[in-house]
């Protein structure tokens, strides 16, 4: 039997499948067993309660999916009473996602959230920092260099930082995080969008533009997994247009140690745990014994010419 566990940090994961924040219900434990999941991403929640972006919140591009949700949140409270008690149900570690305007506020929930069934938290820094002019904490090194300290200081669980692909210094942004103390990144949240409906001449979101997902994204994200892979000591999880064995396997080989699936899911309910059984099958059937051997596998060029020379002096 394959070995399909990895470990995020100290997070031991059964298998490297689990969902993305915000496209994760409670719902879908009437569809398929939980517990067969690698890990559970909570949707993501704010200290205070939020209602979210005006209608329409979610439209269709070719081949992918826009969403200006605006993160609708019924608070700390709500996830202590209500989601803590339903996640306890089941095995795999429970990861709560948080979001904040400012670096001060990122450190108030953050504390509010360390709390007993709660494994490690995401920190969803790809969304807008109010003291940067809007500009997500992720998309500077400096910027997510002090919300990863701050929230350091703020608990002793494992941090999660969830990047954002709106950057053109990605592995920075990754070493900064690594430096402020966070125990993994997620690579990474959804890119800033627009589409238009050529019939009323209006933009198809109601806050104008959005995050794109699905197949569209997996290219860049995939090769921002890469770069922040190479550059970092600590685990990378790879998120964005997931939705086949092919692309999970593409993202393990870059060297993601685990994967995040989202927009799929509204296509598929049961694309996550087809994957696991996807995942086992393929390591059976290609006599692989353990999932490290194909974590980090991908050999570029840079790595084969290092290979080359070694084995030509010898």
């Amino acid at each position: 039997m394959s070995n399909l566990s990895t470990k995020i940090g100290s997070v031991q994961l059964a298998n490297p499948i689990m969902p993305a924040s915000g496209t994760f219900s409670e719902d879908l434990a009437q569809v398929f067993d939980l517990n067969r999941l690698g890990a559970l991403v909570a949707k993501t929640i704010t200290r205070e309660i939020r209602n979210g972006n005006p209608t329409p919140r979610i439209c269709e591009v070719r081949g992918s999916m826009m969403n200006a949700i605006g993160i609708p949140s019924k608070g700390v409270d709500y996830f202590r009473t209500n989601s803590l008690p339903f996640y306890a149900q089941f095995t795999p570690p429970l990861v709560a996602s948080i979001s904040a305007p400012s670096v001060d506020e990122f450190a108030r929930i953050c504390e509010e959230i360390t709390m007993p069934g709660v494994t490690a938290i995401e920190v969803n820094i790809s969304c807008p920092n109010i003291e940067e002019d809007g500009k997500a904490f992720a998309m500077r090194p400096s910027t997510a260099l002090a919300v990863m300290k701050k929230l350091r200081s703020a608990t002793d669980l494992p941090l999660w930082a969830k990047l954002t692909p709106n950057t053109g210094e990605p592995a920075e942004v990754a070493q900064a995080c690594e430096e402020g103390g966070a125990n993994a990144v997620v690579t990474a949240n959804t890119l800033l969008a627009m589409a238009v409906d050529i019939r009323t001449r209006k933009p198809k979101l109601g806050n104008v533009m959005g995050g794109l997902s699905g197949p569209s994204l997996k290219p860049i994200n995939l090769r921002m997994t890469y770069q922040c892979a190479k550059a970092v000591n600590i685990p990378v999880i790879g998120c964005g247009g997931i939705a086949t064995l092919e692309d999970v396997l593409e993202y393990l080989m870059v060297g993601a140690s685990a994967v995040q699936v989202g927009t799929s899911t509204f296509v598929n309910p049961t694309v996550m745990v087809d994957l696991v059984d996807q995942l086992d099958a393929y390591m059976r059937e290609n006599h692989i014994n353990d999932l490290s051997e194909i974590i980090g596998s991908v050999r570029d060029k840079e790595a084969a010419d290092a290979v080359f020379f070694q084995e030509a002096a010898e």
